[in-house]
């Protein structure tokens, strides 16, 4: 009871700043937020089982298959089909429900899904974005509303949080997630699905989630997509698995495996991590859908049975091996590829597969529908689905959303924030692109929606010009040639004028919303084309200016830093972005974000972040033989992990344990004291750190585990208590034990991961 309590109160915090659009300014803490939910009993079990009863192996098999919106025809819903995903047309999805409810012959609903990551039509920043915030609510707001504006049209799930960490800012993806960090990454998706489901995802506004990419696919070789991963027990369950196992127990009901393969066996035919893991360590008892054609990928190549569509990975011989290894796997239902409906009768013959199994991804799905409310509530009004997008109420958090997501990297001399009177340029190919302001993966958005960075300046000082200086053209490999992205410098003249025209200037650089995301991995990820002469030319004019950054991954950022004044991440910051930025230039919002991942110095650091394991040769530039680079006069990152300055300062003192011991059941309190010692009201994260010096496997230099970002007045301060307890100190070791060792544990607190202010005490057997 003591748990239920705890979670009911979660909720009732959350909904009540998600309902206004506007943080609570108290918040529940992470360690509440992260509590597990009650699921419903026995009463839908019932019914599930009595439905299941009647079902025949043929309409069996129609659950288990997900088709997408260009697949889906009438005939599919009067056969029973399961799930359609990207249909977003509450017309169309409400002709095929009642065809499904109405013309089938055991009236089961579908279930409509869409891949609404960070906002439907109103678009918030990026997940990466989010969770540079340090702030669950942000991530919850962006749920919140995401859930209302889908559901509105008659989606019922939505295929996010999306919680891989990510070590390598090449692979495109690192944009939809929260960083490198395991524990930042939990936080943020409880907080998403917790806001997006509510207490009841059956209620109007909800949606069921799917947390993604069952597992470790934000690690794929060379920081390609779709490549494959290779890690240790250990590893895997120390630093990929947590925000997996944080979305579930925050009551995610459905799951999307992976397209890689992890130590060779890919993710949507691995039974360790589906069924060994998720389903029975973890106790999941909803369902797991594949990505696209994912199942069917699991065969060698040239394909067989059908002969045409993807293949691979090599670990099914054809057709029916494919959807013998899913199925088998712990893989509930199937998307786009239809092998296990077209062979389940022959496979279920032949003892590759067992009815056993059939009834347990078919009630799975079923159980999902009944929490959903599918089976009372089918249809959706149309007329009302308009009506729910973009309300003022959504726009106004999507705009607080991304000023709270912005990182403020350099500011020299106090740069920012501008002065509001003066005349002001904008420059560059982003300057003025409401579309990259949403990113990728961006819902519904439209661009007639979004404000420009130079339509958001103006609006707040007329006094503002703009000129672009190239062209950042949207095109995808194999069609786009280095021409297509800031390749020519005959803008440069036209910049120039209009720079030496201006007070100062605004130089907004970075990447379009296409080189970021699925399928986008970079091998270099510096300023794409001649952005780098173009902010050359501009600081040879002499002008005050400072950089914004529009993009969706670390960049490498060594010589732009030498360069620049003052550098601001905006990352993509939606359907507001350019009035965030706006706000955050002119002072209107001081800047509190942080980096949730480390930015290199240069590619060939790549992998580099913080949490990284120790060697008996440190890194140390003064000396050869150790774990350096001959040609780098570094170790660290350019901007490490939880950097972000403000336009205040702030000093963080006093740090206090409350005991010098810890039983290895129990707990122990860490407390700090953060005081604002600028002239400005602004934000601090205050961060906790721990690092366990010697243990039976080596463990990382720093981990996090407690953060909690401070809003204070000049001269004002605050105390600030985190609780470390056995989830904290312990670790999984290589045969998937979870162990708490007997020994020193060493504490830092600061505002960043290089934080100096440090304790220690121990954890002991009793």
């Amino acid at each position: 009871m003591r748990r239920l309590a705890a979670v009911t109160t979660t909720f009732t915090v959350l909904l009540a700043f998600t309902a206004g659009g506007t943080s609570a300014t108290t918040w529940a803490s992470n360690e509440q937020l992260l509590q597990p939910v009650q699921r419903p009993g026995q009463g839908i079990e019932n019914r599930v089982d009595a439905l299941l009863a009647k079902m025949t192996l043929e309409e069996k098999l129609q659950q288990i298959q997900l088709l997408s919106d260009a697949q889906v025809t009438d005939e599919d819903a009067r056969n029973g089909l399961g799930s359609v995903f990207s249909l977003t047309d509450p017309v169309k999805i409400n002709r095929l429900q009642r065809i499904a409810v109405e013309q089938s012959r055991l009236k089961i609903p579908m279930l409509f899904a869409y891949d609404t990551i960070h906002g439907y039509r109103t678009v918030f920043p990026v997940p990466l974005g989010a969770a540079s915030s340090f702030d669950p609510a942000v991530a919850a707001d962006d749920a919140f509303y995401g859930a209302r504006e889908s559901s509105a049209v008659g989606i019922k799930q939505i295929y996010s949080p999306m919680v891989d960490v990510a070590h390598d800012p090449r692979w495109g993806r690192i944009v939809e997630g929260g960083g490198e960090d395991p524990y930042l990454n939990g936080v943020m998706a409880a907080a998403r699905v917790k806001a997006a489901q509510g207490g009841d995802y059956g209620r109007p506004g909800k949606v069921v989630t799917s947390p993604k990419h069952f597992a470790a696919y934000g690690q794929p070789e060379g920081g390609r997509d779709y490549s494959t991963t290779e890690m240790s027990e250990q590893r895997l369950r120390n630093l990929y698995l947590p925000p997996f196992k944080a979305a579930i127990d925050a009551g995610a009901d459905t799951v999307m495996c992976s397209f890689n393969s992890l130590n060779g066996v890919p993710g949507c035919a691995n039974r360790y991590i589906e069924t060994d893991i998720l389903k029975r360590e973890w106790k999941f008892d909803g369902f797991i859908e594949s990505d696209y054609t994912a199942v069917a990928e699991l065969r060698a190549c040239p394909p067989k049975e059908p002969d045409e569509g993807p293949c691979g990975h090599g670990v099914a011989a054809d057709g029916p091996g494919a959807a013998e290894a899913a199925l088998n796997a712990g893989t509930d239902s199937e998307m786009v590829s239809t092998t296990i409906r077209d062979n389940g009768r022959g496979l279920l013959a032949q003892g590759r597969i067992s009815m056993r199994r059939i009834d347990d991804a078919v009630r799975r799905i079923l159980r999902v529908k009944f929490r959903a409310g599918l089976f009372e509530h089918p249809y959706v009004d149309p007329s009302k689905a308009e009506a729910a997008q973009l309300r003022p109420d959504a726009v106004a958090a999507a705009r607080k959303a991304a000023g709270r997501s912005m990182v403020l990297l350099k500011n020299d001399g106090g740069a920012l924030p501008l002065d509001p009177a003066k005349k002001t340029a904008v420059i560059g190919p982003l300057g003025n692109s409401r579309h990259d302001m949403l990113g990728p993966w961006s819902g519904q958005g439209r661009d007639e929606d979004a404000v420009s960075v130079y339509e958001g300046l103006k609006a707040q000082n007329p006094r503002t010009t703009f000129a672009a200086g190239c062209e950042m053209i949207a095109k995808d490999p194999p069609d786009n040639t280095p021409a297509d992205e800031c390749g020519s410098d005959a803008g440069f003249p036209a910049a120039v004028e209009t720079a030496e025209d201006a007070d100062q200037v605004v130089l907004v650089l970075g990447e379009t919303s296409n080189q970021s995301g699925e399928a986008a991995s970079r091998s270099d990820i510096g300023l794409p084309g001649l952005q780098e002469r173009l902010l050359d030319r501009i600081k040879a004019t002499g002008k005050p200016f400072v950089v914004v950054l529009v993009n969706g991954r670390p960049l490498t950022l060594s010589t732009v830093a030498s360069k620049a004044p003052a550098i601001l991440e905006a990352w993509f910051p939606g359907v507001q972005g350019g009035n965030a930025v706006a706000d955050v230039l002119l002072g209107k919002v001081n800047p509190g974000g942080k980096l949730p991942v480390s930015f290199p110095r240069t590619l060939g650091q790549i992998p580099i972040h913080y949490n990284r394991e120790p060697t008996g040769r440190p890194c140390d530039p003064g000396v050869k033989w150790n774990s350096r680079y001959r040609d780098l006069p570094h170790c660290d990152a350019l901007y490490p992990f939880g950097h972000g300055l403000s336009y205040t300062t702030f000093t963080i003192s006093g740090l206090e344990l409350s005991s010098a011991t810890m039983p290895a059941n129990g707990e122990i309190a860490v407390s700090v004291n953060v005081r604002n010692t600028g002239r400005r009201s602004g934000d601090e994260v205050v961060q906790l750190y721990i690092n366990d010096p010697v243990a039976s496997i080596s463990q990382p230099v720093r981990r996090l585990r407690g953060f909690q970002r401070v809003t204070l007045a000049p001269g004002r301060s605050k105390k600030v208590t985190f609780k470390l307890g056995r989830q904290d100190v312990g670790f999984y070791d290589n045969r998937g034990r979870f162990v708490v060792e007997p020994g020193t544990i060493n504490v830092y607190a600061g505002a960043s991961s290089t934080a100096k202010l440090g304790a220690a005490f121990r954890v002991t057997s009793r």
